[in-house]
């Protein structure tokens, strides 16, 4: 099998897990596979370049930045080389560069546009193991790029998608997917199998183990994802086409994401155009908007709520603020006294009543629902914070995901 393997910032922590993670790939090697190895930079490295940056600058140059950053994993990477090149087993370290990783030019948040494997594909055909710096690449008008937050994760899925490795496995501080969160509900279930789509929407609602981007990177390629622990030989949950699972369940999880904030507009001009008018100038000021909804009044105006990631509120506030002082909204109110609970499964393409069954938990608990979305394999519930942990426990025995 041709595999390629990522070890995140925790797992390359130390001297120790470096030699870890080296005896975990060889041991790879040792069964007949051919291994790529991305890596992260050690834990605590990234934050240190950037605080050395910030002691001369508050405001640095972003391809200086993407100069500096990179090297966290280049350090890694040349490190893990080295302790497999000392224990027998021939290894050559790699940048991104020299990995053939062409991006966008858009320093600290670049995208893959192309990926040239020639390099890595001639060193396997050496019999060498490849280690790569991850998060990082240089652009088509040739600087070193960096690929922002889980940018190594979307180099391994880029790599493996370019020389068709059979599987990319994502080594994390946690063992898989899980049905909810473990911390919130003891009773959770590791995940033997998840769908692209369905981790897409976990991934979305707050599940940290994966970002969106890795995720999308591997259902356009086809590349077949394994998250697992690199602290255990535990099998991990394989991320892959809705076709490769025979049995789909009704609900495969629970999501929270306590990092949300109501805006809710009273007596909105009802004018054609005025909603239009409000989102566009909400998405030229970088507010992420998630779920809405429009009511008409009797006086002839419109009310309207939506939701915004809590960090983004400050900024939808400075643009509502412009259409009140214009008279195109007579009053705003503000809540980030709310989380959203989510229940996420493919098997609700062929289902009734799943919609119903986790409304009825809510009433039964006497939890009221504020705002509601839904998707083919989603239903998203905005709720009252303070009852964020009882409306997961509940909703996850109402599905019996514990089994």
């Amino acid at each position: 099998m041709l595999i390629v393997q990522k070890f995140g910032g925790t797992s390359v922590g130390d001297l120790e897990r470096i030699q870890n993670v080296a005896n975990r790939v060889s041991e790879s090697k040792k069964q007949g596979n051919d291994v790529v190895v991305v890596v992260s930079a050690m834990s605590g490295e990234t934050n240190k370049l950037v605080s050395y940056a910030e002691h001369y600058s508050k405001n640095p140059n972003r391809a200086e930045m993407d100069m500096l950053l990179s090297s966290g994993e280049r350090v890694t990477a040349s490190l893990l080389s080295i302790t497999l090149n000392e224990m027998g087993f021939p290894a050559v370290s790699m940048s991104g560069e020299r990995a053939g990783i062409v991006t966008d030019t858009a320093h600290t948040k670049a995208r893959i546009e192309e990926i040239n494997p020639k390099n890595i594909e001639d060193s396997i055909s050496e019999g060498k193991i490849v280690v790569i710096a991850g998060f990082q690449g240089i652009s088509v008008d040739g600087y070193v790029t960096t690929l922002g937050r889980g940018g190594s994760d979307l180099s391994a899925v880029a790599v493996a998608g370019a020389i068709k490795a059979d599987l990319c496995e994502i080594y994390t501080d946690v063992s898989g997917i899980y049905t909810t969160d473990p911390r919130i509900e003891p009773k959770a279930r590791k995940l033997e199998k998840i769908s692209y789509d369905e981790m897409l929407e976990l991934a979305s609602l707050g599940a940290k183990v994966l970002q969106n981007r890795s995720v999308e990177m591997a259902k356009k390629l086809n590349v077949n994802l394994v998250t697992r622990t690199s602290f255990s030989n535990e099998e991990g949950t394989l991320i892959t086409k809705e076709e490769n699972i025979m049995e789909k369940p009704l609900v495969s999880g629970i999501a929270l994401d306590k990092n949300q904030a109501r805006v809710s507009l009273m007596g909105v001009a009802d004018r054609p155009g005025i909603a239009s008018d409000i989102f566009t100038r909400l998405a030229d000021s970088d507010v992420n908007i998630d779920m809405i909804i429009q009511n008409k009044s009797h006086d002839g105006t419109t009310n309207i709520d939506f939701t915004v990631p809590v960090n983004d509120l400050s900024d939808a506030k400075k643009v509502v603020d412009s259409f009140v002082e214009n008279g195109d909204i007579k009053a705003d109110s503000y809540n980030e006294d709310i989380c959203k609970v989510s229940i996420v499964g493919v098997g609700m393409k062929s289902h009734t009543g799943v919609a119903a069954k986790a409304f009825t938990t809510m009433a039964t608990q006497n939890i009221n629902i504020n705002m509601i979305s839904t998707s083919e394999i989603k239903v998203s519930m905005v709720i009252n914070e303070k009852f964020a942990e009882l409306a997961v426990k509940s909703l996850h025995d109402t599905y019996e995901l514990e089994k």
